[in-house]
């Protein structure tokens, strides 16, 4: 039997990613015990109810106070939030840890505000649907997904390693990398994809004013290609104003491959079209 590698592990906000984080670790064996917190009273009794925590806290300083690792799994927007109202409650040696898809900020605001003598490990897991509360978690959300940690020259080597250990035995491959860098990837392969998706829903169900719901025809590549544009719109909110910056830079990339393709299209340019289709299927089968 695995032995436990934590007593109390807190999840302030027990959703898709905080409560499949507890499911996942209760299920290996290597924490005793988890401590909800969520703004959502039902939510978090049904989070009790369904066994993705064993306590459910009555505020975010009862939660926090016998902790060893605090997992803050809020949008982004209100990560350091969170983290300053928790901080005069997190005891010593604690290690706060987050879930979210944007870092530099994150780490940036966050950092400071940590107690002497406890520590911030910035944290990605890599994995997700686009269900969202207590209901929707689940312990084999993260196996054989990444998990990006973004640790600072000052970040605690321990804490950094519990952190590691922890997402490997929820099933995670852990790597680590620079916020800034993570941030420009996301921006890329996750926050534009959304993006693109919330767009095209907008394009679709504006283009026939007047007519019969065109949506009500969309078939397989349609409703495959917007799945995620049924994501939580105020998650997606937070991360596209707090990576603006890397965001920008790829809508501005994809505007111009756009922009290009509309001009081939319009001209007839068939042999440009087949080469770029051809381009991208080849880029798109080469992912593992």
């Amino acid at each position: 039997m695995t032995k436990p590698i934590i007593q109390t592990l807190t999840v302030v906000g027990v959703g898709l990613i905080g409560g499949s984080f507890s499911c996942a670790l209760k299920a290996a064996g290597v924490v005793e015990r988890v401590v909800g917190v969520d703004l959502d009273a039902d939510n978090l009794a049904l989070a009790l109810r369904l066994g993705v925590v064993d306590e459910a806290a009555p505020s975010l300083a009862d939660g926090v106070g016998g902790a060893q690792v605090v997992f803050i799994a809020v949008p982004v927007g209100s990560v350091a939030a969170v983290v300053a109202q928790a901080a005069p409650f997190l005891p010593p040696g604690c290690i706060v840890t987050d879930g979210g898809s944007v870092k530099g900020e994150v780490v940036r605001l966050c950092d400071p505000l940590m107690p002497e003598g406890v520590h911030f490990v910035g944290g990605h897991p890599i994995a997700g649907t686009e269900h969202s509360g207590a209901a929707a978690a689940f312990a084999e959300l993260y196996r054989g997904r990444r998990c990006i940690l973004t640790p600072t020259a000052t970040t605690d080597a321990a804490a950094l390693e519990l952190v590691r250990c922890l997402w490997q035995a929820a099933g995670s491959r852990v790597e680590c990398m620079e916020a800034a860098c993570h941030d420009r990837i996301f921006a890329a392969v996750s926050h534009l994809p959304h993006m693109v998706a919330y767009a095209l829903v907008h394009a679709v169900a504006g283009s026939a004013e007047g007519e019969e719901n065109i949506l009500a025809f969309s078939a397989g590549g349609f409703r495959d290609f917007t799945r995620i544009a049924s994501s939580d719109p105020t998650m997606w909110r937070d991360i596209a104003l707090m990576n603006r910056g890397a965001l920008l830079e790829m809508l501005d990339r994809y505007c111009t491959e756009f922009t290009a393709l509309r001009k081939r299209v319009a001209s007839g340019d068939g042999p440009w079209l087949e080469e770029f289709f051809h381009t991208s299927k080849r880029l798109r089968d080469g992912i593992a």
